[in-house]
């Protein structure tokens, strides 16, 4: 009995403290109640930014792995390299000039000596043969396919399949445009070509024809070939302030690329071209120089003033080809300019031996934007050979100082 009066007074008390506690609690719940809405509201805001920004960095790096995975199948990676011995594409535009003969017969025996199984192939002007050939070299395996290409513009399609199948790309003498599909150009210096070649023309019109002005006429290469505008433009650079300021005349008034173009360097285009500026405005004056952009055409173009019986005029020329070293050396033809072939066969086989042994495209400060990239470039210098420094020019080229004996 006793026990249940102590357990009675026990739960009176418990009650009575709780009831205190509930209503103290009331009262200081009408001034906490909006502060604690606050805090959870923030904390909750918090966690959802949190999550958001977690989310966010998640997808950056979701992102930011699948665009490299992207590029790195797009472009083989700079540490893959490839197997000794590997198959190594070349493809040439044609084979009807020397210097594409010699690049022929080039590649042939100095990728067999640095260990690879070089297909080389001509496409005789024909884009489609050409695209055909590139198509080809992927299939059968090809590491790398060097292209000079018959028209930067034309090979988009063929040359992105060498992409996706992981094959490096590089642009031989021209550049490639309008893809991104091309890794690097080795060539020499297009607008600095054409420098040297209106300089020359310059400095033999004072050596040759006395006292100006002058009278000359402008021959351009094909409108195909990307380097052939830039020849032009390189040229004029140094002969358009002296047409402006009278110290040589164009007769024909012909001084637009478009209109001074020689359709696929056609030797006999040429010739039938200056044989009809002869006709229109040299029947009663003499033409006292010729910009040629090189070696084929500057034949045709003395061969045409020998027949109109015209005295010799300086002419340009280009690729040091061996008649026409032979025509300087004899006085027949003013100049040539030397792009040797063995140093773009070389520095091109240099090159794939640093995408071999897996250290990717070399580094260059030179790079031409072709429409869709900024692609690197390789340039070579080249060098005007004149009767006066022919022999030092080709003091190494036994075939080239045997035509000056």
């Amino acid at each position: 009995m006793q026990k249940k009066k102590i357990m009675a007074m026990m739960l009176s008390v418990v009650l009575t403290v709780t009831t205190l506690t509930a209503c103290s609690s009331a009262r200081e719940g009408s001034s906490s109640s909006s502060d604690e809405k606050k805090s959870e509201a923030t904390t909750e805001t918090a966690t959802e930014a949190e999550s958001t920004e977690k989310a966010a960095d998640t997808t950056e790096a979701t992102e930011s792995t699948e665009e490299t995975a992207s590029d790195s199948e797009a472009t083989p990676a700079a540490t893959e390299g490839f197997e000794e011995g590997a198959t190594i594409g070349v493809s040439l535009p044609w084979l009807g000039t020397q210097n594409w003969k010699e690049a022929e017969t080039m590649f042939k025996e100095e990728l067999e000596k640095a260990g690879y199984k070089p297909i080389v192939q001509a496409a005789d002007q024909k884009v489609p043969q050409q695209q055909q050939q590139i198509e080809s070299m992927i299939e059968n395996g090809a590491k790398v396919i060097v292209v000079g290409p018959i028209d930067g513009t034309q090979l988009g399609s063929a040359l992105e399949q060498a992409k996706d199948a992981g094959v490096y790309v590089i642009g031989y003498d021209r550049l490639i445009e309008n893809t991104e599909a091309v890794d690097g150009v080795v060539q020499f210096g297009s607008v600095r070509t054409g420098e040297l070649q209106g300089q020359a023309l310059l400095d033999g019109l004072k050596k040759e024809k006395g006292e100006g002005p002058y009278n000359i006429e402008l021959f351009g290469g094909g409108p195909a070939d990307p380097n052939a505008p830039n020849f032009f433009k390189g040229a004029m650079s140094v002969l358009q302030p002296e047409i402006d300021a009278g110290n040589i005349v164009v007769v024909s008034g012909q001084t637009e690329f478009t209109q001074c173009a020689t359709e696929d360097w056609d030797n006999a285009k040429a010739q039938k071209r200056m044989d009809s500026l002869l006709a229109g405005n040299y029947s009663d004056k003499e033409i006292d120089g010729v910009l040629s952009p090189n070696d084929g055409i500057a034949r045709a173009i003395v061969t045409a003033c020998e027949d109109a019986g015209q005295p010799n005029p300086v002419v340009t020329g280009l690729d040091a080809e061996n008649e026409s070293v032979e025509w300087v050396w004899q006085g027949k033809q003013y100049c040539t300019v030397a792009k040797p072939t063995q140093d773009l066969v070389a520095k091109s086989i240099e090159i794939i031996n640093d995408l071999k042994d897996g250290k990717g495209m070399p580094a260059t400060d030179v790079t031409t934007d072709n429409g869709k990239k900024e692609v690197p470039i390789y340039e070579l210098d080249p060098t005007v050979v004149t009767k006066d420094n022919a022999k030092e020019v080709f003091a190494n080229d036994p075939d080239r100082m045997a035509l000056m004996d």
